[in-house]
């Protein structure tokens, strides 16, 4: 029987496409001011709640890993080993990137765009090649299979790419029964919550993770979450760190930002 663990998931603090309402996905924007607050909020959090991390994950983007830095620095726990993936990059807005979501939502229609900010299994239009936001023109992406970059995602796409590596590199630190922190990105801690929470396909869309409010996981021996008083709906096991009417303002801000008018 393996002991038990904890699983701390934070998303990155507010990054400055967000204040701008832009579609960023793999763009590599950095956090605002906001943000950079919000990190260290996190941390604070951690260190009040006297959550001891022995491993955390990251992103290969500095929006997540700057929170990841900030979070661990502001909970006194700067030394804990980090590991970057791309596989826990945001999903791939396809031809959303770099638009402006109330401008995109005058031109395609709100419900077309609701479709593909929220649909679990239709992807936006790809993103060309030749576009400057292509991850195919980045440095940090020249190792990887050219095939393995993302033109578009939805949500399902997401997942398949996300879950290899929790399967390889996050599940095996939690079957040691360490506490873990994956600092990361609405859609790539959705993917995960999914599968923890068995949240259905038409329900886990419309689940809104607030930036830099830690989330909570206790897991038993056979990693199964055990469930917690404090989870919000759709979350039955998973606890929000924090003032709970912040964490829902913060929540319901992020499902508005397509609004017009």
């Amino acid at each position: 029987m393996s002991k038990k663990a904890t699983l701390i998931f934070s998303r990155h603090g507010e990054s400055e496409w967000n204040v701008a309402n832009i579609f960023t996905g793999w763009v590599d924007v950095d956090l605002s001011e906001k943000g950079l607050g919000e990190a260290k909020g996190a941390g604070e959090l951690l260190k009040a709640e006297g959550l001891k991390i022995d491993v955390a994950f990251t992103s290969y983007l500095k929006r997540a890993i700057k929170t990841c830095n900030l979070a661990l620095e502001a909970a006194d726990q700067l030394y804990v080993p980090t590991n970057k993936s791309w596989r826990l990059n945001e999903r791939m807005y396809g031809g959303l990137t770099g638009l402006d979501k109330k401008e995109t939502v005058v031109k395609h229609g709100a419900e077309q765009v609701q479709i593909w900010r929220r649909s679990f299994d239709i992807p936006p239009p790809a993103l060309e090649k030749d576009n400057k936001y292509h991850p195919c023109h980045e440095a940090k992406y020249k190792a990887l299979d050219p095939k393995d970059l993302p033109d578009t995602e939805c949500l399902k796409d997401t997942i398949a790419r996300v879950m290899p590596y929790w399967e390889e590199a996050i599940v095996p630190e939690l079957k040691a029964g360490k506490t873990v922190f994956v600092a990361a990105h609405g859609n790539s801690i959705r993917a995960i919550v999914k599968m923890i929470e068995g949240i259905s396909d038409d329900v886990i869309p419309g689940l809104e993770i607030p930036t830099g409010t830690p989330l909570v996981y206790e897991l038993d021996g056979d990693l199964k979450p055990i469930a917690s008083p404090l989870a919000v709906e759709p979350l039955k096991f998973g606890r929000y760190l924090g003032d709970a009417e912040k964490i829902k303002a913060a929540a319901e801000a992020v499902k508005n930002q397509t609004k017009v008018g």
